[in-house]
């Protein structure tokens, strides 16, 4: 018997953090992975739960069959997006930054590579790899064979090792370059901004045809700096916050959050930034 049984606890109350996990893990959409999270609380309230031997494994089966379904649909929308598409930020707390794994795997760095993976392989990979179901729940959940599911987490490690940044980040030196960048960019000391940015550094920023943002990655120091001081206005305020469970900062325009930044950090330089102006995507942080 399961300790959901034993103790007595809804199992969709003890699972609920890993299926909005799970489903935003997939979809890069916290809004989506809350409506996954909805349809599968409605598909659970319907089922005998008696007759189900492990709530945890039904539960996850239910959010990445909802999952797949509108992954496949956003793959569609997407190939129509207007410029590149990033993540729909989560400001997070200390206890997803203490889970090393938990916070490199919905680091924006990582929710773009997983993008370039097929909606299979995704799911795969995201079950696997970061909440480490085995093969034969995976397949069972997917409706597959454990051998193709093997062949799938394969492709995927494969595909996500060959994009995934390279090297260890440090945490404490993370957090200082975010609060440094952020005092640069609110100062305008480009001497100071260009310290803190890689030679090759690449921005990336989402505006979703609505706002302004680069319509391609903008590579190297001084292209990257002139955006960057181009896009904020002279009222802007500037407060520090935990992004997808790194350091970043949040500018924000006459009381409405107007832009999301995070980094990929080596060496003690931004290597990669990540700018989410998208008002669609940042509508679920307006107060």
């Amino acid at each position: 018997m399961s300790p959901d049984h034993e103790t007595g606890a809804d199992p969709f109350l003890t699972h609920r953090n890993l299926l909005f996990t799970v489903a935003y893990e997939m979809l890069g959409s916290a809004a989506d992975a809350e409506d996954v999270v909805q349809e599968t609380w409605l598909r659970w309230s319907e089922v005998d739960r008696g007759a189900v031997r492990d709530p945890r494994a039904y539960l996850v089966r239910i959010a990445t069959r909802q999952s797949l379904n509108r992954m496949r649909a956003a793959t569609r929308r997407r190939e129509t997006y207007v410029g590149p598409w990033l993540p729909e930020p989560l400001l997070t707390r200390g206890d997803v930054a203490d889970d090393v794994a938990l916070a490199d795997s919905v680091s924006f760095a990582m929710l773009v590579v997983l993008e370039s993976l097929s909606p299979l392989e995704r799911a795969v990979f995201c079950l696997r790899e970061v909440f480490g179901f085995d093969y034969d729940e995976i397949a069972a959940t997917l409706d597959r064979t454990p051998a193709a599911v093997r062949q799938l987490a394969s492709r995927a490690r494969a595909h996500v090792s060959e994009r995934r940044p390279r090297g260890e980040v440090s945490r404490s030196e993370h957090e200082q370059v975010a609060r440094s960048f952020s005092l640069a960019v609110q100062t305008g000391e480009i001497e100071q901004l260009l310290g803190l940015l890689a030679p090759d550094v690449v921005l990336h920023s989402d505006g979703g045809g609505k706002v302004k943002a680069a319509l391609r990655p903008i590579h190297g120091q001084d292209k990257v700096w002139r955006f960057l001081l181009g896009v904020w206005p002279q009222d802007a305020e500037f407060t520090a916050v935990e992004v997808n469970g790194w350091p970043g900062f949040q500018m924000t325009v006459a009381g409405r959050v107007d832009l999301i930044a995070t980094f990929r950090v080596e060496g003690g330089l931004v290597t990669e930034l990540y700018v989410q102006r998208n008002p669609d995507k940042l509508a679920r942080l307006q107060s």
